[in-house]
């Protein structure tokens, strides 16, 4: 029986409001988490699993997930990029135990089943038996036999995989109106600089909604709006594709009059008039874009966040463990002709971003609040009409349509 038919329709409906209206049963229930995994990480989507720079070399692999399935991915020795579940085809054991390397072919270390750089099954210890006794059929072949493969696409250096035959092409799923954003960022080679990885108490859709919500950035964030690196009276706006699914949201500068009009008589805890940092240069900004912006936080459907932040960029994969549970994967980079100067620079600005980070520290916190007080009253719902009920673009920061966007789109996908 397939997750479809597990969830019981007659018990779960969509609140009639549509998408202001999300219910808590969403966040929980086991029975839609593994419905999502067979309709969005399994189904006709393209999942974000890694950058081109990671594997530049013959031989490389990295180890990831779509959605909670084991997958690895690697470069062949003629440079083209493969991707397989990492589960081998005789007792489903991981084949690849390591999280990145350089090797020419992925053995199982159970049983020593062995496989090249495309997954497919190329050695077999004891296929004729010891001494004329046991082994295998002589019509054994293992030509036939290979690990699961997924369709592979990149665009501006970033890959990603689908375990859908019939899925549209990459360039068509990400959309005329968000490529520019990518190619804004992805413009040149880029240098991998380091990682960091957060394990987080919540379902991995409140942090969907976290990267599409930019009402809170400048109320839950104190370094945000103390040091006007993102308030909600920036200028900028939300701009999503035709379905809704990605969306792009940017924040630029004014003046800090004008910024701080909004917060002073407020009285919100997020803006200290006397906080200063010990290490001003932690703020210091090299001009690198042709749009300057403060941030820009790029979410494409289902598990991608490019972030700018200033001038540190990283990519966010968002990795489902359970319904109370995902892993966050930070990747930062810069470009491969920085300087010393701004290598340092992008380096120390990885600070803002993290588990620890100035900034991002409270995401995960957040979400974990969350998760805890929506257990019980699954009939509940959370309440997304700021900024109107519409599904449509903001030209300001203090709106959720963004939010509705996601939700517009997951309730098609998943059939509710």
């Amino acid at each position: 029986m397939n997750s479809t038919a597990r969830i019981n329709e007659a018990e779960f409906r969509w609140p009639v409001e549509g998408v202001t209206r999300v219910p808590y049963q969403v966040f929980t229930d086991p029975d839609i988490y593994a419905r999502e995994q067979e309709r969005i990480f399994r189904g006709p989507v393209w999942n974000y699993v890694g950058l081109e720079a990671e594997l530049p070399n013959p031989g490389d692999y990295k180890a990831t997930f779509v959605g909670d399935t084991p997958i690895v991915m690697s470069r062949d020795k003629d440079g083209s990029l493969h991707a397989f579940v990492n589960r081998c085809a005789h007792r489903g054991a991981l084949v690849c135990r390591e999280m990145r390397g350089n090797r020419a072919s992925h053995v199982c270390a159970y049983h020593q089943w062995s496989y090249d750089l495309r997954g497919n099954l190329i050695g077999v210890p004891f296929r004729r038996g010891i001494e004329g006794k046991g082994g295998y059929a002589a019509d054994f072949d293992p030509s036939t036999i290979s690990l699961r493969k997924l369709q592979v696409a990149t665009y501006t250096g970033l890959i990603f995989a689908s375990f859908a035959t019939e899925v549209e092409p990459l360039e068509d799923y990400l959309g005329p109106s968000q490529r520019p954003w990518l190619e804004r960022v992805f413009n040149r080679p880029i240098r991998i600089l380091g990682y960091a990885r957060q394990f987080i108490h919540a379902n991995w859709k409140l942090y969907a909604e976290n990267t599409r919500d930019s009402y809170h950035a400048s109320l839950l964030h104190l370094f945000h709006t103390t040091f006007g690196i993102y308030r909600s009276s920036q200028g900028g706006g939300l701009f999503m594709d035709e379905s809704r699914r990605h969306c792009m949201g940017r924040a630029f500068k004014r003046t800090e009059a004008a910024e701080l009009s909004a917060y002073q008589d407020a009285n919100l805890r997020t803006y200290q008039k006397g906080y200063t940092l010990a290490d001003p240069s932690l703020l210091q900004t090299h001009k690198e874009f042709e749009m300057e912006l403060t941030n820009s936080i790029h979410s494409i459907f289902p598990c991608l966040v490019a972030q700018q932040i200033l001038n540190t960029l990283a990519t966010r994969q968002i990795l489902p463990k359970r319904p109370d549970a995902f892993e966050l994967l930070f990747t930062f980079f810069g470009y491969a002709d920085d300087d010393e100067t701004m290598q340092q620079q992008r380096i120390k600005q990885a600070n803002f971003v993290g588990p620890a980070g100035y900034i991002s520290m409270e995401d995960g916190y957040a979400a974990e609040i969350e998760q805890q007080a929506i257990v019980h009253d699954q009939d509940a719902c959370s309440f997304l009409e700021l900024g109107g009920t519409d599904v449509a673009d903001a030209e300001n920061l203090v709106s959720e349509a963004a939010m509705r966007g996601f939700w517009q789109y997951y309730r098609e996908i998943m059939g509710f």
